[in-house]
């Protein structure tokens, strides 16, 4: 990892390294203050919210039709108002540290900040205030903000990665990644990109300033 410092742009996943997030279902039910309901949780279950919340990942399903659908498909054990409340407790809380990590590479000549996110409509929106929401700040203040529902492409496939370098105008050799899945991070690394593993269980912060400094940017 060490050499030159050739970086010029850093960017990070949103959930898993910036963004506390919910891991499991069962757990985005819990956080959302309902019950995990009977036949919820059962693998053919989880194989349509996974096709669904992939559908609606790289903009296939607008907001209606994505709460619609995966309440359908799940033989409406869950209201879609009761799937937008678990969707919306599904994002928990800013890492420590992250925001002063994000100033101290703001300080620095030469080197800007992205993200670049599988996420959704309704989670994208929450980088803004809105009433009665947890506000997550620090995706805003990145200089660069991508995400798979606008660019219709989601990680780990290559071309959402190629999709980047063209809209924020990096070469490949010049990205630094954070990602908390290992696909993701290999993708990346096909692509000409630097890319690190984060472990979302431990000190995000703590670790991407170990590899900052590694490469030569902090």
């Amino acid at each position: 990892m060490t050499g030159p410092n050739s970086v010029r742009c850093v960017c990070f996943d949103w959930g898993g390294v910036l963004l506390r997030i919910c891991r499991s279902f069962a757990e985005g039910v819990r956080a959302a203050g309902l019950e995990l309901r009977p036949g919820a949780d059962a693998p053919e279950m989880a194989a349509k919210r996974h096709e669904l919340a992939h559908q609606f990942q790289i903009g296939g399903l607008q907001r209606e039709e994505f709460l619609a659908a995966i309440s359908s498909a799940m033989h409406h054990a869950y209201t879609p108002q009761e799937f937008e409340k678990i969707h919306d407790a599904w994002l928990i809380e800013e890492y420590p540290g992250v925001s002063g990590l994000i100033d101290d590479l703001h300080a620095r000549p030469g080197v800007e900040t992205a993200m670049l996110s599988n996420t959704n409509e309704l989670h994208w929106a929450r980088r803004f205030p809105a009433a009665g929401k947890p506000h997550f700040p620090t995706a805003g203040r990145l200089k660069h903000r991508h995400a798979s529902h606008v660019l219709g492409l989601a990680k780990p496939d290559r071309a959402i990665y190629r999709a980047f370098e063209r809209e924020a105008g990096f070469a490949a050799g010049e990205i630094l990644f954070f990602d908390d899945l290992e696909e993701n991070v290999a993708a990346a690394r096909s692509c000409g990109w630097k890319s690190e593993r984060i472990d979302h269980a431990g000190d995000t912060a703590a670790q991407m300033r170990t590899h900052l400094r590694s490469y030569g940017v902090l």
